[in-house]
């Protein structure tokens, strides 16, 4: 057992308002440079919704991610080196501008210099591109709140048309909030020919080497989740970094976690063996690939694994962060959190509490006795939301794992209503759900009244490991590049 320390992600989508707060600072954090206007890091999509860039979700044409061979080996979707180096000119898998947005501006010179007139000036829309006027037909978030959406643009909707296609006061919609996974097999990096794309061993950030980027485009094409960007201003990869000089530092949130509205995002360290992620990755059945990476994740309480831990020069911080990490909690012990996707077999470490209808208000108009402890988990089946769609997100189908979580889910937010209200602990809740009344306790201070030390546990850097962490750093360098210097005259100002 080689034990690893990673960095993970939880996002609480009952939670999440839509508003792109989160996205919005991102932008202004990373991705205001020239070269990068339609590039986001970080997004929010309505779904049901054809996501950003366009049917994202949709393998069959993109050929993102690993697939198992005959021999039941993992492959990449897209080919080996043979296939690469046959299409290294040619790559035909990559998205188009218009799958994500021509970027546009507009002539706000009209609206000032506009002499008098009968009529309000307008300003007209101009491509960032090529600065020509354009008719806008697609942008970031066109599709907010189901704005246009149909079913036959979702991948995730196949055969659920009718569901989707129901009467208005049955229509449902969540948001979906989306960075780079940072997977434990990451198909990006074994897409990429010049090695440009590497994991860190101290966290398991997935970055880019952008001196040895060579703008093949491999690593765009091989994400499945399409969170890797090309610049053709520095003609280099970017992506996500998890914010790492501040996370991995100074122990800080990233920007999209701090400035989120809706408080969805939790941080915290998980540990796993290194030794076991190819097995994991090959697991025969798609169904079985959530259970198989939730138990991949190791106890960090188990004095074997603590000391495997040490003896792979694991810091002490790090083992006594995951101990209190709030995604081992949310993942494993409570088990409500899933990963995207778990299909593409890239093993994200982003992962998600399933959106759970408002139905305890409905329970009664459901046909259900509000007041008996055990029927309330009927209502679950009876959500606005199929749980089959839930399940082709987040559980490669299976919604037996969905139906688990939202059910714990449920029962968290029955028993604290009767605690809060009549003073009485529901034991039967919990049993119903092969959970202890102190573990609902536990989901609803992590849930609904968590602070900010207990939704954020990241470990700080240690000094003597500071040289090796900056030696990591490359920046992009030229024009746009990440690591050019501020303008002249622009002060950068220090976080608090």
């Amino acid at each position: 057992m080689q034990v690893q320390a990673h960095l993970m992600m939880v996002m609480v989508l009952d939670k999440c308002l839509g508003c792109h707060t989160c996205s919005v600072t991102c932008k202004q954090a990373w991705t205001n440079r020239d070269g990068v206007d339609y590039v986001w890091f970080n997004n929010v999509e309505t779904k049901p919704g054809s996501g950003y860039p366009k049917r994202w979700e949709d393998q069959a044409h993109w050929r993102g991610g690993w697939k198992l061979d005959r021999r039941g080996r993992l492959k990449l979707r897209a080919g080996g080196r043979g296939q690469k180096l046959i299409t290294i000119f040619g790559n035909f898998d990559l998205p188009a501008i218009d799958d994500y947005y021509e970027p546009w501006t507009y002539d706000y010179a009209k609206l000032i210099d506009a002499p008098l007139a009968d009529g309000p000036p307008v300003a007209t829309a101009r491509s960032r591109i090529t600065g020509r006027p354009m008719d806008l037909r697609w942008g970031p978030n066109w599709e907010d709140n189901l704005a246009g959406v149909k079913p036959a643009d979702d991948p995730a909707a196949a055969g659920l048309e009718r569901e989707l296609l129901g009467r208005y006061e049955e229509v449902f919609l969540f948001y979906l909030p989306r960075i780079c996974n940072h997977c434990l097999n990451p198909s990006c990096v074994a897409s990429c020919p010049s090695g440009a794309m590497y994991k860190r061993a101290s966290d398991g950030l997935v970055l880019v080497d952008q001196d040895k980027c060579r703008a093949w485009r491999f690593c765009v094409s091989g994400c499945p989740y399409k969170k890797v960007y090309f610049n053709p201003v520095t003609t280099k990869a970017e992506k996500c970094i998890f914010c790492y000089a501040g996370v991995t530092e100074d122990g800080l949130p990233t920007i999209c976690s701090d400035t989120c509205v809706g408080r969805i995002r939790y941080l915290g360290v998980v540990l796993y063996d290194l030794e076991a992620v190819t097995a994991m990755a090959e697991t025969a059945e798609e169904a079985d690939l959530v259970e198989a990476q939730r138990q991949s994740l190791l106890d960090p309480h188990n004095p074997m694994v603590v000391k495997q831990a040490e003896k792979n020069n694991i810091p002490y911080d790090w083992i006594e962060a995951a101990r209190r990490s709030p995604v081992y909690a949310l993942a494993k012990d409570l088990r409500v959190a899933l990963p995207l996707h778990p299909e593409y077999r890239t093993l994200p470490m982003v992962w998600y509490v399933p959106p759970l209808s408002p139905l305890l208000s409905g329970i009664g108009e459901a046909g259900y006795d509000p007041e008996d402890p055990v029927e309330v988990f009927g209502a679950v089946d009876d959500m606005r939301i199929p749980m089959q769609y839930v399940a082709n997100i987040l559980a490669a189908g299976d919604t037996a794992q969905v139906d688990d979580a939202l059910r714990r889910l449920t029962a968290m937010r029955t028993y604290m209503r009767r605690l809060q209200l009549t003073g009485r602990r529901e034991v039967a809740l919990a049993q119903a759900v092969d959970m202890r009344a102190e573990q609902l306790e536990q989901m609803y201070r992590l849930l609904a009244v968590a602070s900010r030390e207990d939704r954020y546990v990241i470990p700080k850097a240690r000094f003597e490991a500071g040289a090796a962490l900056q030696s990591q750093f490359r920046g992009a360098g030229g024009r746009g590049g990440a690591g050019r210097s501020p303008r002249r005259g622009h002060r950068r100002e220090r976080r608090p």
